[in-house]
C-alpha cells in the first residue's frame, strides 16, 4: 500500500499530485480486479438467449440513470443469434407520452463464449458484455463494462421470459450488482409497462457505425 507523509519542505502543490497518482492507480486496481472477476458463465449457449426478454432489473452508478431512474420501466428486448455467432439486440420501451423508443446493437462474439462486445452511436461508448448466468426459459444475468474517454461504467441487467421473476433471483441480481460496485440505491426493479410492436417502433439509435468495438484484456 502507498502511503504518503507530508513534512514541512512538502509543498501543496507536491502532496496535490501524489493524491491524484494514488488515486488513479487505485482506479486501476479497482477496473483490473472488476474484469477478472466478472466472466461469462461456463458453458455458456447462445441459443439460450434467442427470443424476447422483459428487462426486469437495471442497476448502475451513471449520472444518466440516477437522475432518470424514477421515471424508467420495464422494456423489451429481443435477441437474434447472427450464423457468425454474433448477437443482434434490439431494445423496446414505451414512453410516457405513447411513443415507442428503439434502439439495436449488434453485439460481435470474442473468444471467450458468453463474452461481447459493441459501439454504441446512442451513448459514444464501448461496450464489454458478458453473461453471467442464462435459463433459457427463465432468465438472463448481463454484466456490461461501458468505456467513454476515461470513463468507465458498470452496467447490470436482469432480464426475464415473463414480466414476474421470483424473489431469490431479485435478490440475487440486486447483490451480484453490489458486489460488482453498484450503490444499493442505484439497484432497481422496474415497474411493469405496457410494450411496443417493435416492428413499428421509433428508431432512437439504429447501429450502423462501422467504428470497430475495442476488445480490452482480461
Amino acid at each position: 500500500l502507498l502511503t504518503f507523509q507530508p513534512n514541512q519542505k512538502t509543498s501543496p502543490l507536491h502532496y496535490s499530485r501524489f493524491r491524484a497518482m494514488l488515486g488513479f492507480a487505485v482506479f486501476l486496481l479497482c477496473a483490473a480486479a472488476a474484469c477478472a472477476e466478472v466472466m461469462p458463465m461456463t458453458g455458456f449457449n447462445l441459443d439460450e438467449m434467442k427470443g424476447n426478454w422483459y428487462l426486469i432489473g437495471f442497476a448502475t452508478n451513471a449520472n444518466w440513470f440516477v437522475s432518470q431512474k424514477d421515471r424508467m420501466k420495464m422494456g423489451l428486448a429481443r435477441m437474434e443469434p447472427t450464423p457468425d455467432g454474433d448477437l443482434d439486440m434490439t431494445y423496446t420501451n414505451l414512453q410516457n407520452d405513447g411513443t415507442c423508443w428503439k434502439m439495436t446493437h449488434l453485439a460481435k462474439k470474442t473468444d471467450i463464449p458468453g463474452r461481447f462486445v459493441f459501439y454504441s452511436q446512442r451513448w459514444g461508448n464501448d461496450n464489454d458484455m458478458r453473461v453471467v448466468d442464462v435459463k433459457s426459459d427463465e432468465f438472463a444475468l448481463v454484466h456490461t463494462i461501458k468505456t467513454k474517454g476515461d470513463v468507465t461504467e458498470v452496467l447490470n441487467k436482469l432480464y426475464g421470459r415473463t414480466t414476474d421473476l421470483s424473489t431469490d433471483l431479485k435478490k440475487r441480481f440486486e447483490k451480484f450488482s453490489m458486489d460488482t460496485g453498484v450503490k444499493p440505491e442505484n439497484i432497481v426493479i422496474l415497474p411493469p409497462n405496457a410494450s411496443c410492436n417493435i416492428s413499428i417502433a421509433k428508431a432512437d439509435a439504429v447501429q450502423t457505425s462501422s467504428k470497430q468495438p475495442i476488445v480490452q484484456p482480461c
